[in-house]
């Protein structure tokens, strides 16, 4: 047998395994409004820069003879390719065989996908459109089987190691639900994907007929947290990963990638944004594009937490995380969800050593029976626990109200304390609007007129809670201009980058 004989079966597995599941299957998915595994890797790496691993597994199907009849591919593709010039793991699942069924698959693919990933210390991309374990397994099998989780120590091993980044692309389920949230950044389709534990048909096993929309459609999520951001195609989805990865290191201990230093003119404007008068909100995210590099702001679940926003973006090019108030939102109260979702993005930007710029308007936790239902002053605890754990350089920059036991979670003030305050700064265990009723109550009392005694204690108290009282006494480090904020944010991001790779702790990233 000569040389091109020796390949001809070669040529014949690779011929089947570019069919994926046959046009058939091929071209349903595809009128769903889909693109198929191999384009999807495509669109998202750099031009001809994926290698595949494992690229003709499947399962053959020989005939008497002993030949190779065709081979069904595995519904599991995986390799290395480069996105942004940077070498990734890009993983996908393919619909068309066995619906990505993950007890389907070919196991030590995804194993050995997690570990190149950890091993190589490389980035990793899964391009997310399957299900989970499926009954006809079982016929297949002749037997049932105790469940495990493929890899999933890797997987969390990943997470505290490399950027993870999930793209739902379709209708998932189960396992592949699972492996979608356990990702630094989880996105999904607003018209093509959805997310569930246990689809419609086995929901309505329990007497709740829903719709797949209702059910887990990216509305849900984006409310509930799971999903961080929603976009509009598959397109923007490859468009949105490969922006993600660019404020990343490709791992843990490398430094972060620098963009084009930009200079930003002190906006005078800035003097007039936040109201005199405080019961009035402004714009916070104003704030962020007139002090961040133009055009930098990657805002992860708007739609979550929305008390406070969360983002990264770039400061003279450097990369950071920025945590910032929304006073629309609660009055920039944190609630619940917010707690979850500041600690989760601070455990982020320890992990890979982002410098976090917080933008501060809190007037404390929210408060009330709803609030207490939700166990809010636990899950404050837990974000507590983030900034205190927190051992990257973070600035705060005190826009307005710092209150309570939330407001002094704006940073830990144990070691240097790198901040400055606006004059509209406003600070205390408790707002002086609410507090004076509490502590002035045997006063109001035994006035004869309630109302002029309640006025004439808050004229009394107001003129004590100008924030310069706090700065001759150090309570603040400095008042700045507002028009100085950008200045004030280079300084600081100039000296983050001195120390902040050295003697990095390792990290137990919470997903």
């Amino acid at each position: 047998m000569d040389g091109s004989e020796r390949i001809k079966p070669l040529i014949k597995r690779r011929g089947d395994v570019v069919a994926m599941g046959g046009p058939d299957k091929v071209a349903r998915h595809h009128a769903r409004g889909k693109l198929d595994a191999r384009t999807r890797i495509d669109r998202l790496c750099d031009d001809g820069s994926f290698r595949e691993i494992g690229s003709i597994s499947g399962v053959g199907v020989y005939g008497a003879d002993g030949e190779l009849d065709h081979l069904s591919p595995a519904n599991f593709i995986f390799g290395r390719a480069r996105i942004g010039g940077r070498d990734v793991v890009v993983t996908a699942d393919d619909f068309t065989v066995r619906g990505g069924a993950a007890d389907a698959s070919i196991r030590e693919k995804v194993v050995q996908a997690e570990a190149m990933a950890w091993s190589l210390r490389l980035p990793l991309v899964r391009l997310i459109d399957g299900t989970g374990g499926s009954v006809r397994t079982v016929e297949a099998m002749g037997r049932t089987y105790v469940p495990a989780n493929t890899a999933w120590d890797s997987v969390i091993r990943n997470l505290e190691t490399v950027p993870v980044v999930a793209l739902v692309l379709g209708s998932v389920a189960g396992i592949a639900s699972a492996r979608a949230v356990s990702a630094h950044l989880t996105v999904m389709t607003r018209d093509t994907s959805h997310m569930f534990i246990a689809g419609p048909p086995v929901v309505k096993r329990i007497g709740i007929d829903i719709g797949k929309d209702e059910l887990g459609g990216p509305a849900v999520h984006e409310r509930a947290g799971a999903a961080d951001i929603i976009v509009d195609d598959e397109e923007a989805a490859f468009d949105t990963a490969r922006l993600f990865l660019s404020y990343l290191p490709s791992s843990v201990g490398e430094p972060l990638p620098r963009g084009e230093a930009v200079t930003v003119a002190p906006d005078e404007t800035l003097r007039e944004i936040v109201p005199t008068d405080r019961r009035r909100t402004y714009k916070m995210r104003d704030i962020l594009a007139r002090t961040l590099d133009p055009g930098s702001i990657f805002e992860m679940a708007p739609k979550y937490g929305r008390a406070s926003i969360t983002a990264m973006a770039r400061i003279d090019g450097y990369p950071v995380a920025v945590l910032a108030s929304d006073p629309n939102i609660y009055g920039g109260g944190w609630a619940a969800d917010t707690c979850d979702k500041v600690a989760r993005f601070l455990d982020f930007a320890e992990t890979f050593r982002l410098p976090v710029v917080h933008f501060v308007d809190i007037p404390g936790f929210m408060i009330g029976p709803e609030a207490e239902a939700a166990g809010t002053i636990r899950r404050g605890a837990r974000a507590l626990a983030a900034v205190y754990r927190a051992t990257v350089p973070v600035m705060s920059v005190l826009v307005r109200k710092c209150f309570g036991v939330a407001g002094a979670a704006h940073m830990n003030p144990e070691g240097f304390r790198h901040r400055v305050a606006w004059p509209s700064g406003d600070w205390g265990s408790i707002p002086l609007e609410g507090g004076i009723e509490a502590a002035y109550k045997g006063e109001l009392e035994d006035a004869p007129d309630r109302e002029a005694k309640l006025a004439e204690i808050t004229a009394r108290l107001d003129a004590l809670r100008s924030p310069y009282r706090t700065a001759e006494a150090f309570g603040i480090e400095e008042i700045i201009d507002p028009a100085e904020t950008r200045d004030a944010l280079v300084d600081f991001i100039h000296l983050a980058q001195r120390r902040n790779l050295r003697d990095a702790p390792a990290v137990r990233y919470r997903p």
